[in-house]
């Protein structure tokens, strides 16, 4: 793994009790997909982590550039003898300090790298089937955007998949409708018209959803930032959920409705990269 620039064994300790990471999670994660000695969308998930650093007042120090974390991601991926695509993860982080220590805001990070199976994500999953996690709600504010180490509701929303047989669940805002889901962000097909919640509505700002957004119109798909609530996913024609690892993928079921695949499967063909 690599911890601030430095090479280090895989598991080796870097924490202690007293780091803010650990008692707050105070910090943000980037999971990405590096195939064929690329970051895929490098620029959106850049775009992110550094725009939300700078929303937790972050000092980010003049030397930790897109640049440098590009090229020690691929340097990672090149030492653990990942294949033609490998899953990255890196999370950036305030170390020790107390709620109230303004002085101690220099970013920590740490990068991980492992192998992704050859050609996941390559054309959408036809057979999930999810529902809604009914044991919490995400507030409709920026700090609902991010890529946050604070994700207790998300866990506890894939824990619930889990114990229920489902593939995923769907979460909850504050005002009732869909934000998104434990770990991807919401698309749904009616009348030949794609929509999915607005970032005002608490979802995660995805990569893979901002790609989406940009390209899908020119490919012949129109796509509309619309709140979407339970109803309006119970009328859809198609369902799908992203990612930036396991791009789209189709839902086949939820709550008694299924769900033809014709425009996601093409969606999936003409605009997945």
């Amino acid at each position: 793994m690599n911890y601030n620039g430095s090479l280090l064994p895989s598991g080796t300790p870097f924490l202690d009790a007293g780091s803010r990471a650990f008692r707050y999670g105070d910090g943000l994660f980037e999971t990405m997909l590096v195939q064929k000695d690329q970051i895929r969308l490098a620029g959106y998930h850049f775009d992110r982590l550094f725009s939300g650093m700078g929303f937790l007042r972050f000092a980010v120090p003049p030397g930790l550039t897109r640049e440098r974390l590009t090229g020690e991601v691929l340097e990672l991926c090149d030492r653990n003898g990942s294949p033609t695509l490998s899953r990255v993860r890196l999370v950036v982080f305030r170390n020790d300090g107390g709620i109230f220590d303004r002085a101690n805001s220099n970013p920590h990070y740490v990068i991980e790298s492992w192998p992704f199976p050859e050609k996941a994500g390559e054309h959408p999953q036809k057979d999930l089937v999810v529902d809604v996690f009914p044991e919490g709600r995400k507030a409709c504010d920026p700090l609902a955007n991010l890529k946050s180490n604070n994700y207790l509701l998300y866990l506890l929303a894939a824990r619930y998949a889990g114990e229920h047989g489902l593939d995923d669940c769907l979460v909850l805002n504050s005002r009732d409708t869909l934000a998104d889901t434990a770990i991807a962000n919401l698309f749904y097909f009616r009348a030949g018209r794609c929509y999915t919640p607005p970032l005002t509505d608490g979802g995660v700002a995805g990569v893979m959803r901002r790609h989406l957004l940009a390209a899908m119109p020119g490919a012949g798909f129109p796509v509309e930032e619309k709140t979407v609530t339970i109803p309006d996913l119970l009328a859809a024609d198609e369902v799908f959920l992203t990612n930036a690892i396991r791009g789209i993928r189709g839902v086949a079921a939820f709550r008694g409705t299924r769900y033809t695949h014709t425009l996601t499967t093409a969606l999936c063909q003409k605009l997945f990269i």
